[in-house]
């Protein structure tokens, strides 16, 4: 079962010691581990450890709710889906440094979240998913845009954990079973072109 976990921050350690200090001297045994949670929440002004939890939770809540989701550059992603083929994958290494970043972001995608790794299986399930046969770049590059970390003796790797940008997002989306999706399809095609009679547009107006 997962844990939840609940940031505990202050603005004056002098205070906080304080406060437990008081507490502590008007307790006369040795407080379980449920009453160490209510003094340090009645600490930080809360009444109890329930009413510290539930204002962290709304807290994250109203965060989550006011997120303005990041635009998706249609474009560009209908570039990146060119770099894989019909089953999804990638097919060669982009030269130019933000393709990579996108196509590495849907590899990502494919390591298990939070599960250890050994460098074998890292390799078989990046060479489940490209088509070059070079899992050696793909992990360098995954460790040094820190998408994995590896032990220093390099047996061992975590998928870090994450939200990918907004574009390589909507291209894993994609590439999981957004090719038959017409919305997203229609969006791509309705950008491109969009951006194909601007250009055509702006060519007139040149030779006008």
């Amino acid at each position: 079962m997962t844990r939840s976990v609940f940031p505990f921050y202050v603005s004056d350690i002098s205070a906080l010691a304080r406060s437990l200090n008081t507490q502590l001297a008007g307790c006369d045994h040795t407080p379980g581990h449920l009453e160490l949670l209510n003094m340090l929440a009645r600490a930080v002004g809360s009444r109890n450890f329930q009413h510290f939890r539930a204002q962290v939770i709304a807290e994250k809540r109203l965060m989550l709710a006011s997120e303005v989701p990041a635009p998706v550059d249609y474009v560009a992603l209908q570039r990146l889906s060119r770099y894989f083929d019909a089953n999804g994958r990638l097919l060669r290494w982009p030269k130019k440094f933000s393709h990579q970043e996108s196509c590495l972001w849907v590899l990502w995608s494919k390591l298990p979240p939070r599960k250890t790794l050994s460098e074998r299986e890292v390799n078989q399930l990046l060479l489940a998913n490209h088509r070059f046969e070079d899992p050696a770049l793909l992990r360098r590059e995954m460790k040094d845009r820190k998408m994995v970390t590896r032990t220093r003796d390099g047996r061992e790797y975590r998928r870090v954990e994450k939200k990918p940008p907004a574009t390589a997002l909507a291209l894993i989306r994609f590439l999981d079973g957004g090719r038959n999706q017409t919305g997203l399809s229609a969006k791509m095609k309705t950008k491109s072109s969009s951006a194909m009679q601007i250009g055509e547009s702006s060519s007139e107006r040149r030779i006008l």
